[in-house]
């Protein structure tokens, strides 16, 4: 079973902006502070410093480090030890990942063709809490130019990577975490991949911004219909060892496990008593503000 339970929503901090570390925390369920993407070469040992000058519950945070066989992993993992903070992310993770990283609990982040490939066997290594994937690396890693159709949605490749990665983390009991939507603008087509992702089995997404947190809460956390359904269905199956009918419809094993997906989801977002998700919904339109800003990644970085 997997031991990672952050989540839905993780938000990425560039780890050298201090500044902006307890606003992320103070927003999200879970902060990724970036050592790699976000950070340019001639800042990133002013970045590891700030992961001491600032520190933030480690139970909340992770930090992605630079890409395994860098002078610069080296570095963070050495940081990194003088630090509470025990999870971290490793990007275009792939059969070189390492079989200790000191104890860490690691995000392997699949991102290329060999890291996509190696994701079955990278979600069974020691230590490998949870997969990630991401689009736009991966692509640029088959010398392709984009991940996306002109209409938003994920070209053939893309989507068959996050179904793969999806796979091999469910397979090995470990956590799955759905990639970052890059276009901050793009409220729509947020909500519409984050309720995908929680329908097929991720346990979080990653966002870039601030106001896309709102959104993923709203997409993980099921309504109250569903939930009031999935506690109807599991109340009418005791008694029942076998195939049965509820309302109309064949309820059999799958049937059970999908409604009790919907429960741990509602005790997630605090809605398994019966309230309903319209405050966290009704923060969409006031984090909507953000996205005007003239900073486009205000808070957030480009993880991918």
């Amino acid at each position: 079973m997997t031991t990672f339970d952050l989540g839905p929503a993780l938000l990425f901090c560039p780890a050298d902006r201090p500044d902006r570390y307890r606003k992320a925390a103070d927003r999200a369920d879970a902060v990724i502070l970036d050592l790699e993407d976000a950070v340019a070469p001639d800042r990133k040992a002013a970045a590891r410093d700030a992961l001491l000058a600032e520190p933030l519950d480690p139970a909340r945070t992770i930090v992605r480090v630079n890409a395994v066989g860098t002078p610069d992993h080296v570095a963070d993992l050495a940081a990194l030890a003088r630090t509470p903070y025990r999870t971290v992310m490793v990007p275009k993770a792939d059969e070189r990942l390492p079989l200790d990283l000191g104890g860490l609990r690691v995000v392997a982040l699949c991102e290329t063709a060999a890291g996509v490939l190696a994701a079955p066997e990278l979600a069974r290594r020691p230590g490998v809490v949870a997969l990630m994937w991401g689009a736009d690396d991966l692509v640029a890693s088959l010398g392709g130019t984009s991940s996306r159709f002109p209409d938003g949605t994920y070209r053939d490749v893309a989507r068959a990577a996050r179904s793969a990665v999806l796979l091999s983390a469910g397979a090995a009991g470990v956590a799955a975490i759905d990639a970052v939507h890059l276009a901050i603008e793009d409220l729509d087509g947020l909500r519409d991949e984050a309720l995908d992702a929680a329908a097929v089995g991720f346990a979080a997404t990653a966002c870039i911004h601030p106001s896309h947190v709102p959104v993923v809460r709203a997409a993980y956390a099921p309504p109250p219909g569903a939930v009031a359904a999935a506690r109807s269905l599991l109340a009418a199956a005791t008694g029942h060892d076998g195939v049965f009918v509820h309302d109309g419809v064949m309820i059999d094993g799958p049937s059970l496990r999908h409604a009790e997906a919907v429960l741990r989801r509602a005790r997630a977002a605090g809605a398994a008593d019966g309230a309903t998700t319209a405050a966290t919904a009704a923060t969409v339109a006031d984090a909507a503000a953000d996205r005007t800003a003239p900073e486009a990644l205000r808070t957030g970085s480009r993880p991918t």
